[in-house]
């Protein structure tokens, strides 16, 4: 495939993972009856899928070697903005680790809850790596270290969001309960949508011209 092939599937991919974020926020309120765990994970999502629309949007620039000016309205929110988003991915993450640890879980299995939170700490850290290398390398798409950086976070990327969309499916007993088959198509689609569009944003910076004149 050419590089504009390649970009053009990355693209379609990532803005219909946007709308899909879109609306895992407004199943997350309507699944949890816009109680307070409902109304943080639909704030998540929302906040995700602004965030991804912002990264998309750069990138779609960055993958014709278009450089973006540093007072670009799109770079300047998306600089602003992730930044927020990984501190509210951090504080959930954070305040499930502390419910565990004050004995909320005591009879779920010890190794797969470490290798849920080691994992989700993981995700959660390379999604930012990924939004704020783009930022660095958009004002400079012929810097081949930082294309490089960037296509190895993805890779990374897509590796982990595929164990969480696992962890997502397949409940741990003690802590988590059987996802419904609603839950199921909702998080399985989203997790697998996620994957493809991280892998063919991959494949589109590998393939990616170096900067237009």
């Amino acid at each position: 495939m050419t590089s504009a092939c390649w970009r053009l599937a990355a693209l379609l991919a990532l803005w219909v993972q946007v709308a899909s974020l879109f609306g895992m926020a407004a199943y997350g309120l309507w699944r949890g009856h816009f109680s307070v765990d409902g109304w943080f994970t639909g704030i998540e999502a929302f906040l995700g899928g602004l965030v991804l629309a912002w990264w998309t949007v750069l990138l779609g620039r960055f993958t014709e070697g278009r450089a973006v000016p540093l007072t670009d309205g799109t770079l300047v929110s998306l600089r602003f903005a992730f930044p927020w988003l990984t501190s509210l991915r951090l504080m959930l993450w954070s305040l499930t680790l502390l419910g565990v640890l004050a004995g909320l879980a005591p009879e779920a299995n010890t190794i797969a809850l470490t290798a849920l939170f080691t994992i989700w700490l993981a995700a959660i850290l390379a999604s930012n790596a990924v939004y704020g290398t783009l930022t660095r390398l958009a004002p400079n798409p012929a810097d081949l270290t930082g294309r490089r950086r960037l296509a190895e976070w993805l890779n990374v990327a897509a590796a982990l969001s595929l164990g969480m969309t696992v962890f997502n499916l397949v409940p741990i007993a003690g802590f988590s309960t059987a996802p419904t088959l609603t839950d199921q198509l909702v998080y399985g689609l989203g997790g697998g949508l996620d994957v493809l569009a991280t892998l063919l944003a991959l494949a589109a910076v590998q393939a990616a011209p170096g900067a237009k004149g």
